[in-house]
């Protein structure tokens, strides 16, 4: 994991950073803690937590700030079950699964409206049918992405016609695209921006052949929004700071708002944690359905796609859709 540590007594809060500090005059804030320490994967919606810290807006919150980045959802679920995060963007499916199975996660927000695409040639796929007979790059296998992709493959009837090639890494996906070693790769922005980029600079025409939430929206009739991802807290955590979890929602609203108006100064503050040029990241942001919206507010909406991707064993979710409490805030 990369940690990129803030201090609040050192950080140079610049005309941009304190625009956002300032947008909202409402917000409550709450007494600073010691420590705040947030966590993100390695996908677009940790542009958003990098944005708020380098920004400096998170500064009232909290003496010391610091963003670090897991490499997949293993050391994700290892942090949270040992306590050693607190705070991280997650997948809603994986919080609802560790909050059914008593671990105390609750969800705070979604951070994403869906940013799944398939990419290969140009040309090469068009329908969704058009899978048939490939053998597709899938990072993450038995996690989020996957569980969606083989959801909409069992409603089209083409779980055993695709081959499902497991990847440790979006980044591994999108490389054994471009060596030619895999006709058709399943990614998470910002890596289908970063394989058509980079595939551009080898002569390669890949392209995002299909987009999973439009895919989402035309088989299930529930629009093209997938909440896959969002902000979770630890019980003890929320239970220890009860007055901070709103106030640090409203500064991601704001943090959100900033990065979707200005992606190349995101992504210059993202560049770093994520450890990929600003110019590709600010690439995939208009791609990415970036949001901050509170998780009460869009239950419906995650109880479908939980539901959805439960329909062939409900143990994904840890047995059944979680109840009130795992809304953090409504």
């Amino acid at each position: 994991m990369s940690t990129f540590p803030l201090s609040r007594r050192s950080v140079l809060v610049g005309s941009a950073g304190l625009a956002l500090s300032l947008a909202a005059p409402t917000i409550l804030r709450a007494a600073p803690i010691a420590r705040l320490a947030l966590y993100g994967p390695p996908a677009s919606p940790t542009i958003t937590l990098a944005h708020a810290v380098a920004s400096g807006a998170l500064a009232d919150l909290a003496e010391d700030v610091s963003l670090t980045v897991w490499r997949n959802p293993d050391e994700l679920r290892a942090g949270l079950t040992s306590g050693q995060i607190d705070l991280s963007v997650v997948p809603v499916q994986a919080a609802a699964n560790l909050y059914n199975r008593g671990m105390g996660v609750r969800l705070v927000n979604a951070m994403t409206d869906g940013l799944i695409y398939v990419v290969a040639a140009q040309g090469s796929v068009g329908a969704f049918a058009d899978l048939a007979g490939k053998r597709i790059a899938v990072h993450f296998v038995n996690d989020t992405p996957d569980l969606i992709l083989r959801a909409l493959l069992a409603k089209e009837g083409l779980v055993d016609s695709v081959e499902i090639v497991a990847t440790g890494s979006p980044a591994e996906s999108a490389q054994l695209l471009l060596a030619g070693q895999i006709e058709v790769a399943l990614l998470s922005e910002p890596f289908s921006t970063v394989a058509i980029s980079r595939g551009r600079e080898a002569g390669l025409d890949l392209a995002r052949v299909i987009d999973i939430q439009q895919e989402w929206g035309r088989q299930t009739g529930l629009g093209a929004m997938i909440p896959q991802a969002g902000l979770a807290v630890t019980k003890g955590f929320s239970e220890a700071n009860p007055d901070l979890i709103a106030p640090l929602h409203e500064i991601l609203v704001e943090a959100n708002a900033a990065v979707n108006a200005d992606p190349a100064k995101a992504a210059a503050d993202a560049s770093g944690p994520l450890e990929l040029p600003a110019p590709v990241l600010a690439a995939s942001i208009p791609h990415s359905a970036l949001v901050a919206r509170p998780a009460g507010s869009i239950r419906a909406e995650i109880e479908a796609m939980l539901s959805l991707m439960a329909e062939s064993d409900a143990a994904i979710i840890g047995g059944s859709l979680p109840d009130d409490g795992f809304y953090a805030l409504s």
